[in-house]
């Protein structure tokens, strides 16, 4: 129990690997019927366990999943890794100078323009090439062993779908517009609840709460809340 509680952090980083990995794997064998809300629903999930990767690579860049160093670098690596063949040490920097230079114009988060200029510049700033390549590949080696439409509907459009809500509801929501002289983090933050914080993006709708404390790990967050 004690070793549990020490390294909780990386404990609770596998199980949402694990779960992503073993959902994907039971999804990619589920026989679909479009006509049916189930593998719509399914989708959710995976798109939620999808973005639960990224948050988990995200704690590890600010060092919590472990405090072995090289536990926490390999378990970021592993988790961008599976989320689109994003490179830890290639996203690292980055989102650091988004802490250092929140809302300005060295925050590669932040962009002045409409929702959709915004989205397309957090996608252009975070996605390369080399992975579309990679993406394209997996895709045409999975669809010669899984179905298709499993592949489209549990692997491809889950990708897609968090992107758009990590971008929303972990960058948009809580930088858009003004903020108050007294606001030093630039950020909004969503009001408490923590059910729809965990459902809508693992408790990173409390902005203004990780970015004053962001050696706080996701799964503690909701904590920060007053």
């Amino acid at each position: 129990m004690d070793y549990l509680q020490k390294h909780k952090g990386a404990v609770i980083a596998t199980l949402v690997i694990l779960s992503w990995g073993l959902s994907l794997w039971f999804l990619l064998h589920f026989p679909v019927n479009i006509y049916s809300p189930v593998p719509y629903l399914l989708l959710l999930v995976q798109t939620h366990l999808y973005t639960g990767l990224f948050i988990t690579a995200h704690d590890a860049m600010h060092g919590v999943v472990s405090r072995n160093r090289k536990v926490n670098k390999t378990i970021g690596t592993l988790a961008a890794g599976l989320f689109a063949y994003n490179n830890f040490n290639r996203l690292l920097p980055r989102h650091h100078a988004h802490h250092h230079h929140v809302a300005t114009g060295q925050d590669p988060d932040y962009h002045g323009g409409n929702f959709f200029i915004w989205y397309f510049s957090f996608l252009k700033n975070y996605i390369t090439w080399q992975q579309l390549v990679l993406m394209a590949i997996t895709f045409n080696v999975l669809k010669l062993i899984f179905p298709a439409e499993n592949v489209i509907l549990f692997w491809m459009i889950p990708a897609i779908l968090a992107t758009f809500q990590l971008f929303y509801f972990g960058t948009y929501l809580p930088h858009r517009g003004e903020h108050a002289s007294d606001n030093k983090h630039k950020s909004h933050t969503l009001a408490k609840n923590h059910t729809w914080a965990f459902i809508s993006c693992y408790f990173f709708g409390y902005h203004y709460e990780h970015h004053d404390k962001p050696y706080i790990p996701w799964w503690q967050l909701y904590k920060e809340k007053k």
